[in-house]
């Protein structure tokens, strides 16, 4: 089962507590022209984030386009999080770092250099590359190699979606949940019964109770009174980055014995993360641009959208920012 969060892995202090709540995996912001990393809105992205109420951060996730970084971008992306953070007043927000690399090694190597610029814990996606030699022994080998050795505690990234199609099961997640430097799942594969399971078998930490520490986060925001349901911890979601007090709004909603207005609260949410979800980072970084004036591109291949593709996202997303620019 897993440790109790915050304490000591490996001869490193403990690593900041995960509480429950809203996650947002953020954004990496570049130059426009140069596609260099823009770090002073990489910094202004994540106070403004804490400052609306989430709980914690992931660096250099799906959304953080941590396929088109290098591994020192991605380093000085995570140092200038924490830096941002504790300077905004927040020393106490953990950063959950994207640290998948192809290899063990690589990966170990990665997690180390992370934990040195501020991260607190690693979240990993299951090796894919060599899809056809990657049965679950190999997977399950992989997660367990790296939290044998690795300085940040692990969390295991499920998103079929960005794998190959490599989708855990219960079964699975559950035996690697024994392992003490494995401290959650994010259930970016949206399958509610499946964070059920786990959230029941390891005794995940909920708003209601302590549990065992290990956290079942679900992996968008379309689904956030479903995951406190399913006995899940927290949200990670894409979503967040544009709607942060909305989706917060919605979680403390349920935690308050609110649930009627949770429910209701929950579909505005979902109707305006679709588009978002729709047109992916592009999309998610316009709608950042449109309201909160920064944002820019993702770096190519990702496209840049269109006129009528903007339109559509300040449209799909109307009725979710007046309720975001009302809380």
């Amino acid at each position: 089962m897993a440790a109790t969060n915050g304490s000591a892995t490996n001869g490193r202090a403990g690593p900041r507590t995960l509480p429950c709540g809203i996650y947002a995996p953020t954004m990496t912001f570049f130059d426009p022209v140069t596609e260099d990393l823009d770090i002073p809105t990489i910094k202004k992205h994540a106070e403004r984030l804490v400052r609306s109420g989430l709980v914690g951060l992931v660096t250099l996730g799906s959304n953080g386009e941590a396929v088109h970084c290098t591994r020192e971008e991605k380093l000085a992306v995570t140092k200038a999080t924490r830096e941002a953070l504790d300077d905004a007043g927040f020393p106490s927000t953990p950063i959950i770092f994207g640290a998948t690399e192809g290899s063990v090694r690589g990966t170990l190597e990665l997690c180390t250099q992370a934990a040195a610029v501020g991260a607190d814990y690693a979240m990993l996606l299951p090796p894919s590359y060599y899809r056809v030699q990657m049965d679950a022994e190999a997977i399950s080998t992989y997660f367990t190699s790296i939290a044998d050795k690795s300085p940040l505690p692990v969390i295991i990234y499920n998103y079929p979606g960005a794998v190959s199609g490599i989708d855990l099961d219960s079964d699975t997640l559950l035996r690697l949940s024994e392992h003490p430097n494995i401290v959650g799942t994010k259930f970016t594969c949206g399958n509610t019964g499946k964070l059920t399971r786990v959230a029941l078998g390891a005794d995940a930490k909920t708003p209601f109770r302590e549990g065992s520490g290990y956290m079942a986060f679900g992996g968008m925001c379309d689904f956030t009174v479903q995951t406190l349901v399913s006995g899940g911890s927290g949200i990670i979601a894409g979503g967040a980055n544009v709607l942060p007090k909305l989706c917060t709004r919605v979680w403390d909603l349920y935690v308050e014995g609110k649930r009627d207005e949770a429910e209701a609260l929950q579909k505005v949410l979902s109707k305006g993360d679709w588009p978002l979800t729709r047109a992916a980072i592009a999309g998610t970084k316009a709608a950042i641009q449109t309201y909160y004036g920064y944002g820019g591109y993702p770096r190519p291949p990702l496209k840049r959208l269109d006129e009528a593709q903007l339109a559509a996202i300040e449209e799909g997303t109307r009725e979710a920012m007046e309720v975001e620019r009302s809380l």
